[in-house]
């Protein structure tokens, strides 16, 4: 059987190597690999870790044994991909060192990428993805935008409620910068009366003694195609914290969420004669990914901080 594209490998080297440094997805929620595009994983129950079984042991009794009784979910991998039309033109007068099919794979990856991001957001950032008790939406004088709010004692009441402590703070650049400028933690970390300055993402980090704060930097035209263009953050003001387990897999390790991978990234390519008028390459590029959240109590979002 033939196939019209072409796995190219340079094209897919390019296509995994490609990495939007403003992008935070991958830190949010880590690719994990599955062996095929329908996969199961577990959920756990809360209570599962916290729960004293007995551990005492006769002289000459049995060990007491306990079974886990994480839930198994199904899921599958969705493909993800766009495609470039290369005039052969393009390609036969390219400029030294220039190589226009490279340079496609690297921008059909960015919107790819910015894709991957605005679902990981919209998912991380929805308050349908946590529980009750395990969210809470800022008004009034609470924002952080506003200099008499308490962002330490909201920031650490919601660690202190969490049964599984968060490491990771997860915010959008505009709730950032009310953060970072806020008197309460300009002092705190600057040991200086709170009136000038501006904290580092390790700076508050340190304070709540988590391994990292992630900050959304991107950006998003969320205006329809022939409309005038309108950017909008692709994180909002908002903030999650979040318990983050680099080792875990669908099989084993408590983590918030984490991102199924099957195989990796493709880049492609096949012959189009109906590309001007010397035909062209179509370059494909691709990847086959789900989000999911698999440990919601691990979570806790913040919402409209600033």
């Amino acid at each position: 059987m033939k196939f019209p594209f072409t796995i190219t490998p340079e094209l897919c080297a390019v296509a995994i190597a490609y990495k939007n440094k403003a992008m935070i997805a991958d830190a949010v929620l880590p690719r994990v690999p599955v062996g095929k595009r329908d996969f199961k994983y577990l959920v756990y129950p809360k209570g599962e870790s916290f729960t004293i079984p007995n551990t005492r042991v006769g002289r000459r009794g049995a060990v007491n044994q306990i079974s886990f009784s994480a839930s198994e979910a199904t899921a599958s991998v969705e493909d993800f991909g766009l495609e470039d039309p290369i005039p052969s033109d393009d390609i036969n007068n390219a400029p030294e060192g220039y190589d226009p099919k490279g340079h496609s794979v690297e921008y059909l990856m960015d919107l790819i990428e910015l894709d991957r991001e605005k679902r990981t957001a919209d998912l991380v950032f929805d308050a349908a993805t946590y529980a009750t008790a395990n969210k809470m939406a800022l008004t009034g004088t609470d924002v952080f935008s506003d200099p008499a709010s308490d962002p330490i004692g909201i920031i650490m009441d919601a660690l202190d409620s969490m049964t599984m402590r968060a490491n990771v703070l997860t915010i959008g650049r505009a709730g950032f910068s009310a953060l970072a400028r806020h008197p309460k933690i300009v002092k705190a970390v600057l040991g200086n009366s709170g009136d000038s300055g501006i904290a580092t993402r390790l700076q508050i980090a340190q304070l709540f003694e988590l391994e990292e704060v992630l900050v959304g930097e991107s950006w998003v035209n969320t205006a329809k195609k022939g409309q005038d263009v309108n950017l909008e953050r692709v994180w909002g003001a908002h903030l999650a914290l979040m318990y983050r387990n680099k080792l875990a897999n669908t099989q084993k390790g408590i983590t918030f969420g984490f991102t199924a991978e099957h195989g990796t990234r493709v880049g492609m390519e096949r012959e189009n004669g109906n590309i001007g008028l010397r035909g062209g390459i179509d370059v494909r590029v691709g990847e086959s990914v789900k989000e999911l959240i698999c440990a919601a109590d691990c979570g806790y979002l913040i919402q409209n901080i600033a």
